[in-house]
């Protein structure tokens, strides 16, 4: 029996009423903000993906899609996706018309 890693772990609920690609969606994006999965790495391919998490390849493209329309992934055509660099925040402190009063 293989020890369970946290990234093995199987994300997919079954009786819950989400479509699967985006109960993957979402547990990846819960591996990038807790830290699992760091800026710059890169994921592994669809096809392996989907052995991994046991869908199909189609819909670890979905969640990719997702991924990216949220901003957490990049995706470089015959390169891979790869994790993306939090945004910079920007400095509100300009243009604030608040004085206090």
């Amino acid at each position: 029996m293989a020890p369970e890693s946290g990234r093995n772990r199987q994300p997919i609920d079954p009786n819950k009423i989400a479509y699967v690609y985006m109960q993957l969606a979402d547990y990846i994006a819960g591996q990038i903000t807790d830290g699992t999965l760091r800026p710059g790495a890169r994921l592994p391919g669809e096809r392996d993906l989907a052995a991994e998490y046991g869908v199909a390849h189609l819909t670890i493209r979905r969640a990719t899609k997702e991924l990216r329309e949220r901003g957490l992934v990049i995706t470089l055509p015959g390169k891979g996706t790869f994790i993306a660099y939090p945004e910079p925040e920007s400095d509100t402190s300009e243009g604030d018309d608040s004085d206090g009063s």
